[in-house]
């Protein structure tokens, strides 16, 4: 500046510059900011849930049955009795509604050429299951026909056991047997036919 006499008179501001104050007032700033948040404790609630999920698994309705039985000899006009074997039902499918039914059925025995003399039908073939000689699960295990008294004609398909209520998994076992009678006219041989169990 230039002072009444004419002379140049220099004149230093001792005031901060505004532009280089900003810088540290901001990092100040900051600073404080990230000190109160480490400061503040995380939010929680007084109860939490977690949801668990598992499955459990099923399986089939099987049936297993003894792969071959050899009841004897008997004389034509005869009556031969005897036991099949163990079967077996095994229920892993885990329903809510675990019942099921087993129907047993026969076809005839024949020997050699499996002429009518050589053939026995299986209307001369009576079966009774007997009652189960073992059981799992819940429910209502029931024989077909509990006792020899019961047997019924092999002529048409029948019920052997039977589950009528009940849920989960189960299994039931019997034994069943056979009642052949042979007729007169029967001629000399070993005799094949075939017992079919099927479950569901």
């Amino acid at each position: 500046m230039v002072d009444l006499s004419g002379k140049c008179i220099i004149v230093r501001s001792r005031l901060p510059s505004v532009h280089l104050m900003k810088k540290p007032l901001l990092a100040l700033t900051a600073a404080a900011a990230a000190v109160v948040a480490l400061a503040a404790p995380a939010a929680a609630a007084p109860t939490g849930d977690t949801i668990v999920t598992f499955t459990v698994a099923t399986a089939d309705l099987n049936i297993t049955v003894p792969a071959s039985v050899n009841l004897g000899s008997v004389f034509s006009g005869g009556v031969l009795t005897g036991e099949l074997g163990t079967v077996t039902v095994t229920d892993s499918r885990a329903a809510l509604n675990a019942t099921w039914t087993t129907t047993v059925s026969a076809s005839s025995f024949s020997t050699g050429t499996g002429t009518p003399e050589e053939t026995i039908s299986p209307a001369l073939v009576e079966y009774w299951s007997g009652g189960a000689t073992s059981t799992t699960g819940t429910g209502v295990f029931v024989p077909g026909q509990p006792t020899q008294a019961e047997a019924v004609s092999m002529s048409v398909p029948r019920t052997a056991f039977s589950k009528t209520s009940g849920s989960g998994n189960n299994t039931a076992s019997w034994a069943p047997n056979i009642r052949i009678a042979v007729p007169d006219t029967a001629v000399g041989g070993t005799y094949t036919g075939v017992i079919t169990h099927s479950v569901a």
